[in-house]
């Protein structure tokens, strides 16, 4: 069997289902990952795509067939699996999950034994060259056995433990699962500890049809209903999630969607109040404000290559108390380094209580200092020569190149970088005023589609 090796990313695998990865690639892959790492026990969970059971089965016979014992979590977030993967006594663990990518996709998310993150830097290119190499099947003589086991209770638990909740004050959330489950995970959450919020519900129902298009909040055409429904219901707030639930998006109660580079800003200066003098890793698309807010907490911030299960690497080497990403993914010392997509919606209103400030006012000090359009994203194959005529270009500037290339000048920044999951060129800018952070976008945007 011929594997395409371009499924395997730099965070995990993910390839278009059947054509480049369907259940013998699953199956194949599963048997690389127990090749490699000795496995003997092991969590395995996937998201609500549609494609995702008869995946998960074919990886489940993969474990079985080599005799590895499996602990099967159902459907479940990726943060979830995380923590099941933390939380029980396991060697590591598989979901089936494509993230926020369109329907047609599915792949594979990887863990060892404590959660931790196997990346192109950490094994996961050592799977890939396994599985080309060599698909001889492990055949034990003595089958694994499968044992279902649901973590929501104690997730729930944890997630709800950064915070006192007997003082959180009533709020109306308007609440946007993009058809995953954390919708249902929040209404659990409140329901079992009897909070006082009141849940507006929106594409609430698990659906991996994905019938609104791709579950992603970032998409601009993905906000519109949500932004419109917080100001329709007077909402105090809302948060959005990508459909396997491991990125948290909030808006404010006037409709604005908020940069995960801003909520980065907002919850590291308060976990700074909590666990003074921490390090805080951010990524280098877009940093002035999260490192303004970490500085005036008194933390050390720390600028990483973005991506999922670099940045908890990273986390893990520094000790670092939290890191955030622009976008939308937020990681947590005491949650074995991961992202959690339910930790910062409690920690926010637990912020709008204990200062009696609404989430627009929590935001104002950054966002009322440094203007940013959004990552704007092109899709073209002359990436690595755009790239280079930026460097060449703005030469003049401060020059870094943590990941893809990034320019630096008294009043404004850029950051030009390939995606690690997409087909794309993403463009970050950020200025220290709205005229000229605009002027820069229009003048950007122009040059790259010029280059295409």
């Amino acid at each position: 069997m011929t594997i395409n090796p371009s499924i395997f990313k730099s965070y995990d695998i993910r390839g278009v289902y059947p054509n480049d990865f369907n259940e013998d690639v699953a199956f194949a892959i599963t048997q690389a990952f127990i090749k490699l790492y000795n496995l003997k026990k092991v969590v395995l969970g996937r998201d609500v795509r549609e494609s995702g059971k008869s995946l998960f089965n074919s990886s489940l016979l993969a474990f079985l067939d080599a005799g590895v014992n499996v602990i099967d979590i159902g459907v479940v977030s990726t943060d979830m699996f995380y923590y099941a993967v933390g939380s029980l006594t396991v060697d590591g663990g598989i979901t089936i999950s494509a993230s926020h990518n369109p329907r047609e996709y599915n792949g594979m998310n990887f863990c060892r034994k404590g959660a931790d993150p196997i990346s192109s830097e950490s094994g996961l290119y050592d799977i890939r060259d396994l599985v080309i190499k060599d698909q001889s099947p492990i055949k034990s003589s003595k089958k694994g056995s499968v044992e279902k086991q649901d973590v929501t209770d104690n997730f729930i638990k944890m997630v709800t433990s950064y915070v006192d909740l007997s003082a959180l004050k009533p709020v109306k959330i308007v609440a946007n699962g993009n058809f995953g489950i954390d919708v249902v995970l929040l209404e659990k959450a409140v329901a079992d500890f009897k909070l006082p919020i009141k849940i507006i519900p929106l594409n609430e129902k698990p659906d991996g049809s994905f019938p609104k298009g791709p579950p992603n909040p970032l998409l601009p055409e993905n906000r519109k209903e949500f932004l419109d429904l917080i100001l329709k219901e007077r909402a105090d707030l809302g948060v959005s999630w990508d459909a396997d639930g491991d990125r948290c998006f909030f808006a404010d109660e006037k409709g604005n969607f908020i940069e995960g580079y801003f909520t980065t800003a907002v919850l590291a200066q308060d976990l700074l109040k909590k666990y003074p003098g921490s390090k805080v890793i951010l990524d280098p698309r877009l940093v002035w404000a999260t490192t303004e807010a970490i500085k005036n907490a008194g933390g050390i911030p720390i600028v990483s290559k973005p991506g999922m299960t670099v940045i908890a690497a990273r986390m893990k080497k520094e000790n670092a108390v939290f890191g955030g990403e622009m976008s939308s993914h937020f990681y947590f010392r005491d949650n074995f380094y991961r992202d959690n997509g339910l930790i910062p919606v409690f920690l926010i209103l637990e912020m709008m209580t204990k200062y009696n400030k609404t989430l627009s006012e929590l935001v104002s000090p950054f966002t009322s200092k440094y203007f940013t359009p959004g990552e704007i994203n092109f899709e073209t194959h002359k990436k690595d020569e755009i790239i280079a005529f930026f460097e060449e270009k703005f030469k003049d500037g401060k020059i870094e190149h943590i990941d893809g290339v990034s320019v630096e000048y008294p009043n404004w920044r850029l950051n030009l970088r390939k995606s690690n999951t997409e087909p794309l060129l993403r463009l970050n800018l950020e200025a220290k005023s709205k005229k000229l952070m605009e002027q820069k976008k229009e003048e950007l945007v122009s040059l790259i589609e010029s280059l295409s």
